[in-house]
């Protein structure tokens, strides 16, 4: 990835950089609001990651400049306000997602790459597949082998979720965000349920599971299956 960091804390901003070269990642580094709209304004880029406080132009101001100008990058806000409100300003001013202070570099990548990524399929794809099981967007089924397997609306979500991100770890609080609308955990047991009944649909009755735990983080579905 082609990835733009707006970061005016030096540390973090040094966190963040080593560890995208660290995965082999590009990555342009500015401090400050201007400086930030420009880099995104003048180059081809697969994400932006951009801090909500900054010098000259805020987060929320560099956004709403690119989205008015039709600037479709994926973009990141990074704040250390974990206030709803803020997070719904973010997300109405034009962000793909939203990421509270202090964070795992870990969630990070994980989230700046689905972003990438989902920004380069083509928008006509309509079906995902991974190993042998078909998830078709359109018609709302299941396949795995020739067997239709029939999924309620959260779990058909979740699934998907999770395939969009194969191969790589998806978070418990990625999954409240983008299945359930949580921006915030609300201490429930929802996604452990809503797991265990898709392992029961599109694992238990099959050779190879799908569905991989990372303990303490989320989940994960398995990449390079055959």
């Amino acid at each position: 990835m082609k990835v733009l960091l707006v970061e005016d804390d030096p540390k973090v901003a040094s966190h963040i950089a080593n560890g995208l070269l660290g995965e082999g990642h590009e990555c342009i580094t500015v401090g400050d609001g201007t400086s930030g709209y420009q880099q995104a304004s003048s180059n081809d880029l697969d994400a932006v990651i951009l801090d909500v406080m900054l010098p000259e132009l805020d987060g929320f101001s560099v956004l709403e400049k690119l989205r008015e100008e039709g600037n479709t990058t994926p973009v990141l806000l990074l704040s250390a306000k974990s206030q709803v409100e803020d997070k719904v300003k973010g997300l109405r001013t034009g962000a793909n997602d939203y990421l509270t202070k202090p964070f795992a570099f870990e969630e990070l990548l994980a989230r700046v790459e689905g972003l990438a990524g989902r920004n380069k399929e083509s928008e006509d794809k309509t079906l995902i597949k991974v190993g042998d099981l078909t998830l078709d967007l359109v018609n709302r089924k299941v396949l795995r082998g020739d067997q239709e397997i029939d999924l309620q609306s959260k779990e058909f979500q979740l699934l998907e979720c999770l395939l969009r991100h194969k191969g790589k770890v998806v978070t418990r609080s990625m999954l409240l965000e983008q299945v359930w609308n949580y921006h915030f955990d609300p201490q429930t047991n929802v996604i452990d349920v809503h797991i265990s009944r898709l392992r029961q649909k599109v694992d238990k009755a099959f050779n190879v599971p799908l569905i991989e735990t990372v303990r303490g983080t989320g989940y994960r579905i398995a990449d390079g299956l055959a």
